[in-house]
């Protein structure tokens, strides 16, 4: 998103806030956001300051404002995939990368940093962990525009069709190319404009 942009649709400010085009019009419709509507439309308009003053009065980062990157969360109990994953995928794709290595910290870290797209190890922590973390960005309507796919090294595929079911949007089998990864987040996230 380019930040020289003064203006902008429900659907823009949708994408930098990560939440649905649905609730950016209740926060306009709630006069919760600043803006105005075009002349002869219903199509909503809000200036780039107020949107800033908006994020910052909610606590939501300004990431997407400034930088225009794709968010990704890598969420994983073994240093060396976290560690990797950041690494590469901020270096070769230019991302903005977080990692966590437990269902707490993903939980909250999915609420501050808003990712576009969560790499989640379905085998993290106890029995259901994965699948709760995903229900629980599934159930968040601020995180309604979030893409999550599950990483595992154990998975056949069979069982990585059920896996949309249960709230994942694809998978990855590790190990994993890097190339692999990031063709998976760019198809993830280009779902999402």
């Amino acid at each position: 998103m380019p930040a020289e942009k003064d203006v902008l649709t429900t659907g823009e400010v949708a994408r930098i806030c990560n939440v649905a085009p649905r609730t950016v019009s209740k926060w306009f419709d709630a006069g919760q956001l600043k803006g105005y509507r075009i002349p002869g439309s219903k199509d909503r308009r809000i200036p780039l300051n107020n949107l800033i003053q908006f994020m910052k009065a909610h606590g939501i980062p300004l990431d997407g404002v400034m930088s225009g990157k794709t968010r990704v969360l890598v969420v994983d109990d073994e240093k060396d995939i976290t560690d990797a994953l950041r690494k590469v995928l901020a270096e070769q794709a230019g991302y903005e990368v977080r990692t966590c290595r437990n269902g707490f910290e993903a939980g909250l870290e999915c609420e501050k940093f808003k990712p576009h797209v969560v790499l989640l190890d379905i085998h993290l922590g106890s029995e259901g962990d994965a699948r709760h973390i995903a229900q629980s960005v599934r159930s968040s309507d601020d995180l309604a525009m979030t893409r999550i796919i599950a990483m595992s090294g154990k998975l056949t595929d069979g069982q990585a069709l059920t896996l949309r079911q249960q709230g994942f949007d694809n998978f990855l089998k590790k190990p994993f190319q890097v190339r692999q990864v990031i063709e998976v987040i760019e198809k993830a996230h280009a779902l999402v404009h």
